[in-house]
């Protein structure tokens, strides 16, 4: 096959296996609302699955390295191919990589009767299948700009390796290392995607409404420099999360990277809210790191673990879906617009984000709030597949509301 489209066309299996999007959106979607849906009883045990992992570990792992990865995968399938010029993989193949993903779900939920190691193989089976597959496509491609993107990946991954050891030796893995080198790769990644995308599709908006200034261009100087600073103020957490010397260096950041986006002239997006929840979701990144710091600075603020959901729910979180949706209205032939049930997804993410930091302020009401926290995030991607995923699963394009 010559094309991507005739390659799509020759496959007459289910439709959700045509594209890297298809699969792992509607996974990732699916297994972020169920898991959370999971996570709230656990909070109180009445309800307990038979994994090795303490609920809050089981609860951060999984997004991070169950549903983030997903959501990465998804993206990177669909994105290569336009990078490198080479052609998407599709069928059998990428459903083997689905279900590798899946394998990961099973044997982390029930790792309390299997070996540490072998939970561990397989959970780490797909990201280690996929960096290939993608370390393949650009080197194949001559694409040695996107070798950064693989070196994230690689980091993501790292991160999963290092929180399984941590489990494995009994400590509170959702404080430890491998969390925060997980939470530091998809930091780096929206840092260097969202400030190629952010930009461009802003720009792109922009000139369609003729609304005057357009954004600073993507990956200029002053961009290389807050990335570098960032990656390094992220080194420092990763390595010293208590230290003063680290509270310094997010402040920095978390001031540089609130310039950053002041660039990209998302003031003027309030109209196409498809557009606006780019420069929110961004936002989360410098805010992320102006709480930490403050935590860091003056401890008892409102908690690491709340600060850290500022990066978490609100900077990954928001970032994704606010993908998600885009590429899948973008990819199955519908207008690049947010309709009244896409914003209230946004919306749903966003209250969410609020309401766990609040219960760091709010030790007294910390269980109501971090339920009222978790149903909205269930809304929110129960919302995502209720929009969406009828697009992902059939090839005729549908309206989104």
């Amino acid at each position: 096959m010559s094309t991507t489209a005739q390659q799509m066309r020759s496959w007459i299996g289910p439709t959700i296996l045509t594209y890297g999007f298809r699969p792992f959106f509607f996974c990732a979607a699916l297994w972020t609302g169920l898991s959370m849906a999971l996570w709230i009883p656990m909070l109180t045990a009445s309800f307990q699955l038979p994994t090795a992992f303490d609920p809050v570990s089981w609860h951060a792992h999984e997004f991070l390295f169950g549903y983030l990865t997903a959501v990465v995968a998804g993206f990177l399938l669909t994105a290569v191919p336009n990078w490198t010029g080479r052609l998407p993989i599709v069928g059998w193949w990428l459903g083997g990589l689905v279900v590798l993903w899946l394998a990961g779900r099973l044997a982390v939920a029930f790792s309390l009767h299997l070996p540490a190691l072998t939970v561990a193989l397989i959970d780490l089976a797909m990201p280690v299948a996929l960096g290939a597959v993608i370390a393949r496509e650009i080197i194949a491609g001559r694409n040695w700009r996107n070798l950064i993107i693989l070196a994230m990946l690689v980091a993501l991954a790292v991160g999963n390796v290092v929180f399984h050891w941590e489990a494995a030796r009994g400590d509170y893995a959702a404080q430890g290392y491998g969390l925060r080198i997980g939470v530091g790769a998809g930091l780096m990644m929206i840092a260097v995607i969202g400030g190629r995308i952010v930009p461009s599709f802003t720009r792109s908006w922009l000139v369609k409404q003729e609304a005057g200034k357009l954004p600073a261009p993507p990956m200029q100087r002053f961009d290389k420099i807050a990335l570098l600073l960032l990656l390094g103020a992220l080194i420092f957490w990763v390595a010293m999360p208590d230290a003063l010397v680290t509270a310094a260096a997010l402040c920095l950041v978390g001031l540089l990277h609130l310039v950053r986006l002041a660039r990209w002239a998302g003031s003027r997006t309030g109209a196409e809210p498809l557009v606006l929840v780019l420069h929110v979701a961004y936002s989360f990144v410098p805010l992320g790191a102006l709480a930490l710091a403050a935590e860091i600075a003056v401890p008892g603020t409102a908690g690491f673990g709340s600060a850290q959901h500022l990066w978490m729910g609100g900077a990954i979180g928001l970032m994704t879906l606010a993908v998600m949706t885009r590429a899948t209205l973008g990819h199955t032939g519908q207008a690049l617009s947010a309709g009244a049930g896409t914003v209230a997804i946004y919306l749903s993410v966003i209250l969410a984000t609020l309401l766990r930091v609040a219960a760091g302020l709010a030790p007294g009401l910390a269980y109501a709030l971090y339920a009222a926290s978790g149903l909205l995030w269930i809304a929110a991607f129960g919302g995502f597949l209720a929009l969406y995923g009828p697009l992902l699963l059939r090839a005729r394009p549908a309206k989104v509301v």
